[in-house]
């Protein structure tokens, strides 16, 4: 597989804009935050209605909560140029998922949602060609027709025949569906066979009690396991959720790393021998409500170039033990408060 990794959301929005001024049949876009805001330097919608003017097939598949700011001229305009835009819209459910295919041969997964307010932020995207695209396709088929799609162009691709043996596997998590190998049950299989190290990039920190138990159990069979989280957020309410849980999983022998910049990426890796890049937080949504997607790749440079990039985060960041470790009063009500609301996940 080629690739190529992005790690701020701007350079990921660089690399896209340009795909999708290159591409001349088709593109698909799903993403769960979809702003116009960005047009000063990327002007995704000015772009997308040109292409689908010129013939070529265009279908955006946009969270309906997530991408609010979207304006309803901006929609109609869109439709009227020809793209088939679709917005995804569930009480509880989200589609939190993040991806770019054109011409299907190149595609684009990760955390980068297109938005100004995430122009500076750190972020993992990664660009592929090969045969991991068909994968995306089928899972973008899948989720087309999730959210009521019926193009029999696109709806083709969820009956693809893959290969079984392939190096770069992008798995879903479909709160719908009850597939044996989803996102959520592989990312805790992969850190119950850790033997030596777990190392995890993530804005948020909310885990499922079954992902406690696996960090827990990894800690107790002597796995050093790390965490990179931000020191803060773009969710102020949130980052004490962040403070509270970091104390919990510190305490079981988890180390951390606490970024002076907002980092969005979702990274796990695995005994620097295998990794996912996807759009999965660890958090109870994405752990269980939320529609995502992420490649879990072996590939030796991929997996590489990425445990640099940690590495990299790692040397800008401040470990937990250099705090003061003492919760004050309301630390403690709030860290009870959350354990009793949050025990039924």
């Amino acid at each position: 597989m080629k690739y190529r990794l992005y790690t701020t959301s701007h350079k990921a929005w660089d690399g896209m804009y340009d795909a999708i001024a290159k591409a001349e049949k088709r593109v698909y876009l799903e993403m769960y935050i979809l702003s116009s805001d960005t047009k000063k330097t990327h002007d995704f919608f000015a772009l997308l209605i040109e292409k689908a003017k010129k013939g070529l097939e265009v279908v955006i598949i946009a969270d309906a909560l997530g991408s609010t700011a979207l304006s309803s001229s901006l929609i109609k305009e869109s439709r009227a140029a020809g793209i088939e835009f679709i917005f995804f819209s569930h009480f509880l459910k989200r589609t939190h998922r993040k991806m770019l295919i054109v011409d299907n041969k190149v595609a684009f997964l990760g955390g980068v949602n297109i938005k100004e307010g995430a122009r500076d932020w750190l972020d993992l995207q990664i660009k592929f060609k090969g045969s991991p695209v068909k994968l995306a396709l089928r899972s973008f088929a899948n989720s087309y027709f999730k959210v009521g799609g019926s193009k029999e162009s696109i709806l083709k691709f969820s009956r693809t025949n893959l290969p079984k043996k392939i190096k770069n596997w992008i798995f879903d998590n479909f709160p719908t569906s009850n597939k044996l190998y989803n996102l959520n049950r592989r990312y805790i299989l992969k850190i119950d066979q850790a033997k030596s190290l777990v190392q995890i990039v993530t804005p948020y920190l909310l885990p499922p009690r079954r992902l406690f138990l696996a960090l827990d159990n990894a800690c107790r069979r002597g796995v050093r396991a790390e965490i990179i989280i931000p020191k803060n957020t773009d969710i102020n309410s949130l980052d004490k959720i962040n403070y509270i849980n970091a104390r919990r999983l510190f305490d079981l022998g988890v180390v951390f790393y606490f970024g002076g910049q907002m980092n969005h990426s979702k990274i796990l890796l695995i005994d620097k021998k295998e990794v996912l890049i996807g759009s999965q937080n660890v958090d109870i949504l994405s752990f269980g409500l939320n529609y995502e997607a992420g490649m879990f790749s072996q590939q030796p440079d991929l997996v590489k170039d990425v445990s640099t990039v940690i590495e990299g985060w790692k040397v800008e960041a401040t470990s937990f033990a250099g705090w003061n470790n003492r919760m004050k009063f309301f630390e403690k009500i709030s860290f009870y408060f959350y354990r009793l609301i949050f025990s039924i996940f």
